[in-house]
């Protein structure tokens, strides 16, 4: 579900960060130039251009000159233990609130989504 109440250019973020999570983009691979993405995803350049300042602020991403931006080795590995991080401090809660608050346990959500509970 896109939240359209986030800035544009922290949607495409994710956009960008799930594709690094799913493995299309590899640690040191290529990623699209800022034009192709931003005709891709029918979005300001400008704005991708954001988008990806972010990621090479965080050190996931780095500019070649002249050839292109590059997914940083250990990117992969750094942006899923971000992701984690925000997930359990910014989503869980609220999911967790909601379970609790409509009685769904750990064990009945694992049995619907076919996932072994520790």
């Amino acid at each position: 579900m896109i939240d359209e109440s986030r800035p544009v250019y922290l949607r495409l973020r994710d956009e960008i960060a799930a594709a690094i999570l799913d493995g299309r983009y590899g640690d040191g691979e290529i990623l699209p130039s800022v034009r192709a993405f931003a005709a891709q995803q029918g979005a300001n350049p400008l704005t991708v251009a954001k988008a990806y300042q972010s990621f090479q602020d965080d050190g996931l991403v780095q500019v070649r000159r002249g050839v292109g931006m590059f997914v940083t080795p250990g990117a992969s590995r750094r942006l899923r233990a971000m992701e984690r991080e925000r997930f359990f401090s910014s989503v869980w809660p609220g999911i967790a609130q909601q379970m609790h608050r409509i009685g769904i346990t750990l064990e009945e959500l694992a049995d619907r989504n076919d996932v072994p509970v520790a």
